[in-house]
Order: structure tokens, then sequence, then C-alpha cells
């Protein structure tokens, strides 16, 4: 098939105008043009009043070589791509069971990839089944109960189960990984269109049920879950080097195994100081703090698509910015989630911890997105898990200023702007359940975080007009914006240190969202099956940001 980038048509076109543009770009008859399927539908809002819809297409066409050098010189035409995906090794008959920890979207299709090529992995999740949990996430948002093994954190599906559920990311992907993610969410119940939209998105209670999907296909292939199993030390062999053997549970039980994946999430503090004292090779990585703010959804919706605003094409409309201040710091929005909520997401007593979610529909009165920070660990002197104390800090000081309850400190842009503590709330109404406690959020952040939040909110408001207005409302903290530390591994993805131990997705360092934990987990997937089989693992399986030893 020829693939045809770049063809830009009104956004009110009509149905029968992108395939006279098909003929148009190839200088074709209509006779010639024999199927056409739709690889990707953007748009370009850069000028709201007229708004274009971007086409990437896949053409069969008679004559495709004559056409492909006709048009040798034409960067928007060239041969479609194979996006099809190819197993790597196959289990053999008296293969040993790998272990993953962590049924996150890493742990998820790095599961599923072991159990399609016949590995027959356990999966270990230290919470509980998606629907349980789900009812203990609530318990939280709706009566101040916090369940500390079954959480936003923790629990089946991840962190990324209670988000916005964005499945697009900016990773190089030269294999097409994120269309064998995109491909098996469809066959697990996700919409076709995150197949072919620009920015693909789920909403959490699709995810519920596509993880359910995915865990059931799982276990049809041999694979086996352990809810509610946590694991709370290695069994590591001594030597040269020294080699995973299995793990320890809190229960006492020892499970034996020679390949274990540890896709435990950024938030497994307890985990990296178990890692931490077993010698497994760690180091400190920058991460972002911040908070959550919300404006009404049909302002960001006016400002970004003018008379456009609900067409059903274009959805919420989202922005994504970034200020290089004058301290140096650079402040940028996170995870923003167009007609979502601001939700709890802490994982530990006595903190608070902020995050935004989305429905599918995105129907919520309130746009949210973190306004965050970058910090490195200049910031936060000290040994390896010295940023885990970092965040801590800020997360007890804001579990404080909202009243000791899991309330949130929340403040008005307008008071924040001018430095002075809020008492009442405006017209945005806050979406953070248990609820806010207005307040001066300069009790819970670093100094150098509220003076460039303050220059950046000014330089947001030229970009989006009324993004400081004075009620737009400021929720804290927001501090588990990707793990403070980074479990190295090497170009054959496996630890540095611990031959065997496979380190993958976001709590490991390698990953920032859905899409890109997901990729990650077929990689270490692709990885473990070619040690096991005892094959090398090829350079190209790496993501660019190991380290260049292997073993063997």
């Amino acid at each position: 098939m020829i693939r045809l980038t770049e063809l830009r048509l009104p956004l009110d076109h009509p149905e029968d105008a992108l395939r006279a543009a098909i003929l148009a770009r190839l200088g074709v008859g209509d006779a010639a043009l024999q199927a056409v399927q739709v690889f990707r539908r953007g748009y370009d809002a850069r000028k709201p009043r007229a708004i274009m819809l971007v086409y990437t297409v896949d053409v069969a066409v008679q004559g495709e070589a004559a056409l492909l050098a006709r048009h040798a010189g034409d960067a928007r035409i060239g041969p479609a791509p194979d996006t099809g995906y190819e197993f790597v090794a196959r289990a053999p008959a008296d293969a040993t069971r790998p272990i993953v920890i962590g049924t996150g979207p890493c742990g998820l299709m790095a599961a599923l990839v072991l159990a399609q090529m016949g590995f027959r992995p356990i999966i270990l999740e230290r919470g509980t089944v998606v629907r349980e949990r789900t009812k203990d996430t609530w318990a939280l948002w709706r009566r101040g109960v916090l369940s500390a093994e079954s959480n936003v954190q923790f629990g089946e599906g991840g962190a990324g189960t209670f988000s916005d559920g964005k499945l697009y990311s900016g990773i190089k992907d030269p294999r097409h990984l994120g269309r064998k993610v995109l491909t098996e969410f469809v066959k697990a119940g996700a919409p076709e269109e995150i197949l072919y939209v620009s920015k693909p998105h789920i909403g959490t209670f699709r995810l519920v049920t596509m993880v359910e999907s995915i865990r059931a296909q799982i276990e049809a292939l041999g694979g086996e879950y352990r809810f509610g199993t946590k694991v709370v030390d290695l069994v590591i062999e001594a030597g040269e080097p020294r080699r995973i053997r299995g793990v320890v549970l809190e229960s006492g039980e020892r499970l034996a195994a020679d390949q274990v994946i540890l896709a435990v999430g950024h938030s497994a503090r307890d985990t990296f100081r178990m890692l931490r004292d077993r010698g497994v090779f760690l180091e400190q990585k920058p991460f972002s703090i911040g908070v959550r703010i919300e404006h009404p959804q049909s302002m960001i919706d006016r400002v970004r698509f003018g008379p456009n605003a609900g067409n059903k094409l274009l959805g919420a409309a989202d922005y994504k910015l970034v200020h290089h201040c004058g301290n140096g710091r650079s402040v940028y929005s996170f995870c923003m989630c167009p007609g979502g909520r601001v939700v709890a997401a802490t994982s530990e007593p006595g903190r608070v911890v902020t995050n935004g979610m989305s429905q599918y529909s995105r129907a919520e009165f309130n746009a949210n997105a973190g306004i965050v920070v970058g910090i490195s660990p200049a910031d936060y002197p000290g040994d390896v898990l010295a940023g885990v104390e970092y965040q801590r800090h800020w997360e007890s000081l804001a579990f404080q200023a909202g009243g000791g309850d899991y309330r949130a400190p929340a403040q008005l842009v307008g008071d924040f702007l001018a430095g002075r503590p809020s008492t009442a709330l405006g017209d945005v109404i806050p979406s953070y359940q248990p609820g806010v406690t207005p307040t001066d959020l300069a009790r819970c952040l670093p100094d150098f975080a509220v003076t460039a939040m303050r220059e950046a909110l000014l330089a947001f408001d030229r970009q989006v007009p009324g993004f400081a207005r004075a009620d737009a409302v400021m929720t804290g903290v927001e501090t588990r914006t990707s793990s403070p530390l980074r479990i190295r591994r090497g170009l054959d993805l496996q630890s540095l240190n611990t031959a065997g131990l496979f380190p993958a997705g976001e709590g490991a360092g390698y990953a920032g969202g859905i899409l890109s934990a997901g990729v990650d987990g077929i990689r270490i997937a692709e990885a473990l099956a070619l040690v096991a089989t005892g094959q090398p693992v090829p350079r190209e399986l790496s993501r660019g940001t190991e380290t260049p030893v292997t073993y063997g």
C-alpha cells in the first residue's frame, strides 16, 4: 500500500472530499483507487475560524510501483510501513515461568506478550482486582478513607486506570510497538477510533473493562494472577554476575524464578527501599512538582476552537504549555484532562497528592492540568531515595494545609499571584473530593516553584486568554509526575548488577504515560524471552537510555 500524509480538508468537508483529495494528490482516476484506510486523523486549530482536519491514509491503488517512482520527490507520498507485530521467540516446552510484578500498563502488556509467546507468566499484584480497587478508591474520594494497598496508585490497571486514559506519546517507535498496544486494547474493548485519531484516549470506566478483558486473555493462555500479593524481598544468588532466583512474598512464601519483570509503578516507595537495601543499582532522576489548575472547559473550548467549539469531531479542547522562567526553572502543563476532574491520588496515610482524570465523554464542567516545575537531584541532595523523601515532605505539608482529613489545599489564581491566602472560592467550582480548604499554596510548595509558577501563569495567559483569571482554582500538590529514581538497566534490558531482573515502565524510570509504559512492557517481555531461550538481545530493543552493558 501507499501512505499519504498531510491531506488537509476543512472541518466540515463532505464525505467524498477525502477520496477526491487522494486522487488529486496521486494524479489518478477513480477506478485506479482500490481501497482507503485512514491511519491518522488530526486537526490544525491554529486558526480557530478555519480549523482543518489533517489525514494520513494508506491506499491500495493500481500500479503502485510506478506511482511511487513518479512521486519519488514528494515526502508526503511513500510506501506504507508494515505495522504488524511478530513475536521474537516461543517458549520451549520446559521453560520456567517468569514473574511479572505489577499490573499497570507496562506489567499488563509484558504479561500479555509473554503469555502469547507461551511463557505462562505468574503476575503478582499488591493491590486488588480493578472493580474492588474502584470501590476502595471511591472510599477515599467520598469518605476520606484510604486503603494503603488499593487506591489510585496500587491495584489492577495501575495509576493509568484513574486518569484521562491518554494513548499517545512522543517516544520514538520505529518498530510500531505502540500499534501493537492499541490493537490489543481494541481487542479488549477499547473504541476502534483509538487506532486513527491523533490524540486517542479511553477514560476511566472503559479502562476498567479493558483491563478485565486482558486479564482473561492472559489466564486463558496459561498465565496466573495473584492479587493482594506483595513482594517484600528478592532471592539473589551471589556470583559474577549475581542472579535473581525468585521473590519473597509478604506472607513468607518464596516463589522461584530465573527471570523477574519489575513493573511496580512510580509510587512503590517501599519496593524502592528494598531494592536499595538489596544492592540493586538505582540512581536519582529529575521529576516535577506543582499543583492542579482548573478552568471552565467551555472557556478552553472557545479559546482553542473559536466558533467551532462543541464540534463533535474536535471534542473537548486541550492545551500544552511551557515557560522558561527568569529563575532558571521551567514550568509546564502536565497530563491535561479536558472535561475531567481533579482526584485524590495519595497512597500513604497523612499525605495529599493530586492527579487528573476524565471519562471517555470528557463531559465534566472543568478542564484541569498539572502546572508543574522541573526539579533535579540538586534540589534534594542525599542518597538515592532522597527524591522520595522530598515528595513526602511536600505531600505531608499539603495534608496539614488541607485540614488533616485528605481535603486538599486550594487557592484562587488571583490570590496566588497576589501572594495572599484564599478565604473563599469563585465561579470555578473545584472538583477534588473529599473537598478542598482555601489557603495559601506557598505553605506546601518550594519557594522557587512558587516564584516560577507566578511568572508562568502570566505567560500562559498570553497564550490562552483567561488562563490567569482570578477565580481559576489551583489544588495541591502534584508530586507524582514521574518516578524520582531510575532502576538502571543495560542494553539487554536487565538490571545493571542483577542478572534476570528486568526493571520496566514508569517506576523504573523508562516510561511516562499509558502508551509508553505499554511499549516498554513489550520490549521487556521480548528481552526476557530472548534471554530465556538463550538468544542475544538486539540493540534495537533498547530505547536509547540504557547503559551500554550486557551479560554474556
